[in-house]
């Protein structure tokens, strides 16, 4: 059975999702990004760590660990703080463009696949009143870039280019690539 390295409740739906049979242990990391390394470098960085201390108290068991950021213009932004942290971030991001980059670990006995997923979104403009009531919501503090397209912030997206499910945190199609090289059954097969 897999191992899910992450307290992601969309992680842990998504993965339902495929009929993947798993269980949750997650490992308290430092998650810090070096500003010295671009994003998807951090992003992998990340999440390899997980899978690794998750791993090692595991033997023979395959972990599967994700991260997810969201840039714009370079910067990275985690998850917000504070609600004033979250309303900055959302006002950051209001009429642009953005990218979000979930990166994901299989690890199994020393041997790690990584991929780093990237998608593409614009916001449309937000007003003040409206950043207010989705801060309001509290759905921003637990999601890097403060906000979650399966919510209420999901009317902010003007367009989206590659993977949605990798906004949510875990990138559906190339995890399923992953898992089923390494035998495991997704939908009930490992056939491509």
């Amino acid at each position: 059975m897999l191992i899910l390295a992450s307290k992601s409740p969309r992680r842990r739906e998504l993965l339902a999702m495929l009929g993947v049979a798993f269980e949750i242990i997650t490992a308290g990391i430092d998650e810090t990004m070096d500003p010295a390394l671009p994003p998807e470098v951090n992003v992998a960085r990340v999440a390899k760590a997980k899978a690794m201390a998750v791993g090692a108290a595991h033997p023979g068991r395959l972990i599967l660990s994700a991260d997810t950021i969201v840039v714009v213009d370079g910067r990275i932004l985690g998850k917000p703080h504070s609600e004033e942290e979250a309303r900055a971030m959302l006002r950051s991001l209001s009429g642009r463009r953005h990218t979000v980059m979930t990166g994901f670990c299989l690890w199994q006995d020393g041997v790690s696949d990584v991929h780093v997923e990237q998608t593409h979104l614009r916001f449309k403009p937000l007003s003040d009143s409206e950043i207010d009531a989705y801060v309001a919501t509290g759905s921003p503090l637990d999601k890097a870039g403060a906000y979650g397209i399966q919510d209420q912030a999901a009317v902010f997206v003007e367009a989206l280019e590659g993977d949605y499910y990798n906004v949510m945190g875990l990138p559906l199609c190339a995890l399923t690539k992953c898992l089923r090289r390494r035998g495991v059954a997704v939908l009930g097969t490992v056939e491509p």
